[in-house]
């Protein structure tokens, strides 16, 4: 397998496991506070991604130097990120979070990464960001607009907002990092990192964490929270390989190709209809997507 192959592999990997974690997050913040299902899933996925580097290669090589971009971009992408996402989702639908993510990570990412300099927009770049965008209002706008918009759920798009742009600014920051360590070295101290945050925050101001440290939470949320570790894992892991490799917004492309995930699961597990419109704007969305990954 060449190495465009092999990346365009990964890239289908994370789309498809990316576009099934909304639901996850939503059945499984539903039963427990939100930073401490979070602060244990990346934990966990930190200390197994540790406990993996050490079995590869016998030691394991940590640039203390970079601690506190280390620490920084950990705040961005597990801490800050998760915080504001899972609570938003307490108030907002997992298919509008999905749409309001999807809709501002491409853009963000690109913002963030021509305004520290490691990329410029060009028109190829700037066409697939539009028809992307124009994708997902096509998919998911008659349903949103339908829909009445509250103070609740406001707030909750908000802090999902927030949520993606602190993903964003800090993937765009992680990238010089990626010179001193590999993508799973990386992925495993920041989520160590960012994990250890999010459970001494919910354990010291997160309402009902100290009785859910229990673990009665049900199978329900045991599924989600097991699934999540595992996306935790492995998307993470390729997430950060494919930054490295591509670029902020390039990688960030999964957020056109993802929600078409979200309404494949729908139809298959809620039994959903799919209408032509619904696949109008996924074809647009997997044309984005396809632009964007095509190589100058």
């Amino acid at each position: 397998m060449t190495v465009i192959a092999r990346q365009r592999l990964l890239f289908a990997i994370l789309c498809l496991v990316w576009g099934s974690t909304w639901i996850a997050m939503k059945a499984g913040t539903a039963v427990v506070p939100p930073a401490l299902f979070a602060g244990l899933r990346w934990t966990t996925a930190g200390f197994v991604l540790l406990g993996w580097q050490w079995f590869r290669e016998g030691q394991l090589r940590i640039p203390w130097q970079m601690s506190l971009r280390l620490i920084g971009v950990s705040v961005l992408l597990v801490s800050g990120n998760q915080v504001l996402t899972l609570y938003g989702l307490r108030y907002v639908g997992s298919g509008l979070g999905a749409v309001i993510n999807s809709s501002l990570s491409p853009l963000s990412l690109l913002g963030f990464a021509v305004a520290m300099h490691q990329e410029r927009i060009t028109k190829r770049i700037a066409f697939a960001m539009a028809l992307g965008v124009l994708g997902i209002f096509v998919l998911f706008g008659p349903a949103a607009m339908a829909g009445r918009l509250d103070g609740t759920v406001l707030l909750g798009a908000v802090g999902i907002v927030l949520g993606t742009l602190f993903y964003s600014a800090g993937s765009v920051l992680v990238r010089p990092l990626m010179g001193t360590m590999s993508p799973v070295m990386l992925g495993a101290m920041m989520n160590i990192s960012g994990g250890l945050m999010l459970l001494t925050m919910s354990l010291a101001f997160e309402p009902g964490s100290l009785p859910a440290l229990d673990l009665a939470w049900g199978v329900t949320a045991w599924s989600a929270w097991l699934f999540l570790v595992g996306a935790a894992l492995g998307a993470s892991t390729i997430y950060l390989t494919l930054v490295r490799d591509w670029g902020a917004s390039k990688a960030g492309s999964y957020a056109f190709v993802s929600p078409i995930v979200a309404v494949l699961l729908g139809i298959s597990i809620s039994g959903e209809a799919l209408h032509p419109i619904d696949a109008i704007g996924m074809a647009l969305m997997l044309i984005a997507a396809g632009v964007a990954l095509r190589r100058a």
